[in-house]
């Protein structure tokens, strides 16, 4: 349990971390969170419970697949915002539209 619990503890620290850098600067709080900690964490705590090479290398490859419909979050997004869209239909939209990405995704490798 505590090792669960460590593992809790330093991923919701990262995102707060990432969260109080972008009050003082969005660049340095946008290339911490483009940062693949989550993945780099999941890598790291797999090898360390199972030591299991062929787990972390069909992890790495999925997660490689599925950056890339992720990438729709982030080029509707600002788009949306910029057009002067509010914020909640925004990230609303953005989201369902990246879940429709991820469900092509992931029909194509599956």
């Amino acid at each position: 349990m505590i090792y669960f619990l460590t593992k809790v503890f330093t991923s919701a620290i990262l995102i707060a971390v990432i969260s109080e850098i972008s009050k003082r600067s969005s660049i340095w709080a946008a290339t911490l969170a483009s940062l693949p900690l989550v993945s780099l964490l999941s890598i790291i705590w797999i090898y360390t419970e199972k030591k299991d090479t062929t787990q972390i290398f069909d992890l790495s490859k999925d997660i490689f697949w599925l950056v890339l419909p992720s990438l729709a979050f982030f080029i509707l997004l600002p788009i949306l915002l910029q057009r002067g869209l509010n914020f909640w239909p925004s990230l609303a939209f953005s989201s369902l539209a990246t879940m429709a990405a991820y469900a092509i995704t992931l029909k194509l490798i599956a």
